[in-house]
């Protein structure tokens, strides 16, 4: 069947792994590339010399099409573009920034481009700045978030209608279910991060992937919004992070208790209690670790039934 996620990144499914901070080391990118999707390296938690070890290692394990994702507010942006050139990466999803920035000079070097956001006012700002692909991302991801609070499923539709660029469905999404509800919103694929963090090929730290499968209904919460919207599982960092804005929304008390490494305390170390940890509202119904080679069985599995509910 041909969709044009598939046709854009010369992939089989139009299944995208986030290039989330802590867990999209070279193992989880190349087995889901291995899989069949678009495996994501993300640079937003490696210094540019780790960043270049992941390429490599993540080139010799999948002859398939990978690629990196970047926040732009990234401090070594330059030298992290600088190893994307020199290393022919081929597809960079970019983030947290404006799309205008970086975006020319991809496209000029032959990249693939596509730009997270979170509302349709910058669904139409990246279509403006040429971009290949918008990914569209609800309310319910974890990690940084927008502002909006708009769900995934007023999201997609909304932006569909405003834009014509190719669209990826972002936020909430963990089930094949899922994947054949936001393709009829207008979806062209998804992009999945918290299913993929539960996985055994995620770089993040395996108590940190238990507490994911414990996680429930309510047990997530945006926050932070002073500094940048995250959306983190309740534990004690958090409530620290709450008592604060009984005496008042101050942002640089907040960026205080937040400190350095939070994330990588929690996500990459295991600190369950003093860590950042970041995850979506699909947590609640992710109730074991699977191997990636699982979730795609899974995620398909279930989109046939979807698709076709007397299978």
């Amino acid at each position: 069947m041909m969709n044009r996620i598939k046709e854009l990144f010369k992939i089989n499914y139009p299944i995208i792994q986030g290039g989330m901070i802590w867990h999209s080391g070279w193992r989880l990118a190349s087995a889901v590339s291995n899989c069949g999707g678009l495996g994501l390296l993300g640079a937003g938690s490696m210094y540019p010399d780790i960043l270049k070890e992941n390429i490599l290692k993540c080139k010799a394990a999948t002859n398939k099409p990978f690629g990196v994702n970047i926040p732009l507010f990234y401090p070594d942006i330059e030298e992290v573009l600088k190893i994307i050139l020199e290393e022919k990466i081929k597809i960079v999803f970019t983030s947290a920034g404006s799309p205008k920035t970086y975006t020319e000079m991809l496209k000029k070097e032959g990249i693939k481009v596509a730009h997270v956001v979170s509302s349709v006012k910058f669904a139409m700002k990246c279509q403006d700045a040429g971009v290949d692909a918008v990914v569209a991302e609800g309310f319910e991801a974890g990690g940084h978030n927008g502002r909006e609070e708009t769900t995934t499923l007023s999201l997609i539709p909304n932006v569909r209608q405003n834009i014509e660029l190719p669209l990826i469905a972002a936020g909430g999404i963990a089930l094949g279910s899922q994947i054949k509800a936001v393709m009829t919103l207008g979806a062209d694929g998804v992009q999945i991060g918290s299913r993929f963090a539960a996985t055994k090929e995620a770089s993040s730290h395996e108590r940190f992937k238990q507490k994911i499968v414990e996680t429930r209904e309510g047990d997530t919460h945006l926050t932070l919004k002073e500094l940048a919207p995250v959306r983190l599982i309740k534990n004690k960092f958090y409530y620290d992070v709450e008592k604060l804005y009984e005496s008042g929304r101050n942002a640089e008390a907040l960026k205080e208790i937040l400190g350095r490494a939070r994330a990588k305390r929690g996500m990459f170390e295991g600190d369950l209690e003093e860590g950042e940890l970041e995850i979506g509202q699909s947590s609640a119904f992710i109730d074991e670790v699977l191997s990636v080679e699982q979730v795609f069985e899974k995620l398909l599995y279930e989109f046939n039934v979807a698709l076709c509910p007397e299978l």
